[in-house]
């Protein structure tokens, strides 16, 4: 069966040859720019900042700008990655635009993202499947809201979609396959593996070996530049690796490694959604039936998400829904090829038609499926919460009432969530924004300016809210010090003050 779908069809004329040839490069670039156009408006309705993990790749950013050393043993601060921190230096020179720059460049990697699945499908398979799964990677919102949010999960993903269409599009291509893993490796760990089964793929016997050698220099780039980069700022070339362990313990992110599989599933469910993920459980199947070779590089991807996540649980990591993201990339081609693949057949092949009809029930279904369970409204409240709350943040830590009262001494927050932006909005330093929840009797007898969210919902808010399922801090840090006094209060901040 394999050798019969890669036999080209006989020439078809009419309306058949035409939907062979549908989606053409014409409409690809077509529907490449509506996205484009959509998340241009997108960005301007939706003015977001970063999250908590890239708010920290600015704030590191900008002191390497300023020659002090990136605070990256910060208290709870995430993981760093290396070419966001470079990224974020760069950007720092834009001064307070800086974040909205941030999000931009998020936003154009998920327009590369989607165009390289796409690029990846039609590679792999046939232009239908391109898009199909370009289509599907659109209608799981986790990918638009991660861009939305500014996550560096966005430029990992593009790149290393891009660098799978390329590799599916010309096995042993290099160059620019090297460089893409790197950057990538740069931002992700998970891509030093993709880097590694890729020289193995390339360094075949029959290469010279100094071919290899240069090579295998390339995949250590990633791995080399990070350990130095943790050396150089905290003298530790393993600090990253203990870093995460240790905060994934803090923050009751570790799992048992035998609950990875469970995990695994249930994680891939909430991605994808379970009749896509079902879908591209079919596709996988009908892929190693009739395109084997083809869907060497889908798997491949699919293989090295499940890998890097299964070695995640068992070294004790954070265990993260989004660390299946680059599987879930695979497994949307498959479920590209579940919906279009009968475009691989030639036209006399029996399989076709039957797939043709059972393909169209299961894409109405889908579709069914989507609308009856997307909630926009979740997605736009989400937004627009964040937005308002980051503002008004802004406004209550620049008063003058607080402006003066930081005289007193540093500024305490509920715990670590609050503060990278705070330190961003206030060009502070470490030192001068606390976590109470480090602070000896959780900084009640503090001099200086106390923040506190207010109000039932914000204590539990996925942004700000010090008491989020994952984190289990005691509740004296939303308990003021005795001789605090009330200085300013907003819908959902308050300013107290000790002198």
């Amino acid at each position: 069966m394999e050798s019969a779908t890669l036999t080209p069809p006989r020439r078809e004329h009419g309306l058949l040859a035409r939907l062979r040839a549908a989606p053409s490069r014409v409409w690809a670039r077509v529907g490449f720019a509506v996205l484009c156009i959509g998340a241009a408006i997108g960005f301007v309705v939706y003015p977001t900042y970063p999250n908590y993990d890239s708010a920290y790749s600015l704030l590191w950013g900008r002191e390497v700008l300023d020659g002090q050393l990136p605070s990256f043993d910060a208290y709870r601060a995430p993981t760093e990655h290396p070419l966001a921190v470079a990224a974020g230096a760069v950007l720092s020179l834009l001064g307070d635009t800086a974040s909205r720059v941030w999000l931009g460049l998020t936003i154009v990697a998920f327009c590369a993202l989607v165009a390289g699945v796409y690029r990846l499908g039609r590679m792999a398979f046939t232009p239908w499947v391109g898009a199909i799964a370009g289509l599907l990677v659109l209608s799981r919102l986790d990918y638009p809201f991660l861009a939305a949010r500014g996550y560096i999960d966005i430029p990992y993903l593009a790149l290393v979609a891009w660098s799978a269409a390329l590799i599916a599009e010309r096995p042993r291509r290099g160059g620019v396959v090297w460089v893409l893993l790197a950057c990538a490796g740069l931002l992700r760990p998970e891509a030093w593996l993709l880097g590694g089964a890729y020289w193995l793929w390339c360094a075949c016997p029959a290469q010279p070996l100094a071919r290899r050698v240069r090579t295998a220099a390339y995949v250590a780039v990633a791995p080399v530049l990070w350990v130095l980069t943790d050396l150089a700022a905290t003298g530790d070339a393993l600090f990253s690796l203990r870093h995460t362990s240790s905060l994934a313990a803090d923050l009751e992110r570790t799992r048992p490694a035998s609950q990875a599989p469970s995990l695994l599933v249930h994680s891939l469910s909430e991605i994808l959604k379970w009749p896509v993920l079902a879908g591209a459980l079919l596709g996988l199947a009908l892929a190693l039936l009739f395109a084997r070779r083809r869907a060497l590089v889908p798997l491949a991807l699919t293989a090295s998400g499940v890998l890097t996540y299964g070695a995640i649980a068992v070294a004790g990591l954070s265990v993260i829904d989004r660390y299946l993201a680059a599987t879930a990339l695979g497994l949307l081609v498959f479920a590209g090829f579940a919906v279009a693949g009968w475009s691989l057949l030639p036209a006399r092949h029996r399989a076709r038609r039957p797939w043709i009809a059972a393909a169209v029930l299961v894409a109405v279904g889908g579709a069914g499926f989507t609308a009856t369970h997307l909630h926009p409204g979740y997605i736009d409240r989400e937004l627009r919460t964040r937005r308002e709350l980051r503002d008004e943040l802004g406004r209550l830590i620049t008063t003058p009432a607080f402006t003066l009262a930081r005289r007193c001494g540093p500024i305490s927050v509920p715990n670590h969530k609050l503060i990278p932006d705070t330190r961003w909005l206030l060009h502070a330093d470490a030192d001068e924004v606390l976590a109470r929840s480090a602070l000896p009797d959780f900084g009640r007898r503090q001099h200086g300016v106390q923040v506190f969210v207010t109000g039932p919902d914000m204590l539990s808010n996925s942004t700000y809210g010090p008491f989020v399922s994952t984190v289990h801090d005691d509740p004296r840090i939303q308990v003021p010090g005795p001789g605090a006094v009330l200085i300013d209060r907003t819908p959902h901040f308050a300013a107290y003050a000790t002198c």
